[in-house]
């Protein structure tokens, strides 16, 4: 079975190491790649840019997206997923230090899957990591385009 890739959305170098080493002791097989920036998220997504050879057919089996982000911020990456056919049903997740009651309406508002404040003890990320891979890498069905 081969398994599709994450994407994830996340500026802090130190952040995405800590994701790597969450996934893997979380024993999740996919593939992450890396967007350190919401331009770079899009371009993959819609294989443009640095991923112009990239098929944009083969989507992500879901999107790990920061709010804070140079560029273009989380909420406008949520935005153009959403605005774009190809991309609407993409389940997106925004992981985020926020808890700001702002950022948790404004994503819902934009139609983010889900919404988790990253723990800061690794263990509870590790945890916390274990249960998005369970849920929507395991257990959720997606919609068949």
């Amino acid at each position: 079975m081969t398994h599709k890739d994450i994407l994830l959305v996340e500026d802090n170098p130190d952040d995405v190491e800590l994701t790597r080493l969450a996934f893997e002791e979380a024993n999740v097989a996919n593939r992450m790649v890396v967007a350190g920036d919401g331009a770079e998220a899009l371009d993959y997504l819609f294989a443009r840019g640095k991923h112009a050879g990239r098929d944009a057919s083969q989507l992500p089996a879901i999107v790990l997206l920061d709010l804070n982000l140079p560029k273009l911020d989380g909420r406008e990456v949520l935005q153009a997923i959403r605005g774009n056919p190809a991309t609407r049903d993409l389940p997106v997740i925004v992981l985020t230090t926020s808890a700001e009651p702002f950022d948790v309406e404004a994503s819902y508002a934009l139609g983010v899957n889900s919404y988790i404040q990253k723990p800061v003890d690794f263990e509870q990320f590790v945890w916390a990591v274990r249960q998005v891979g369970l849920y929507w890498l395991v257990l959720n069905h997606p919609r068949v385009a």
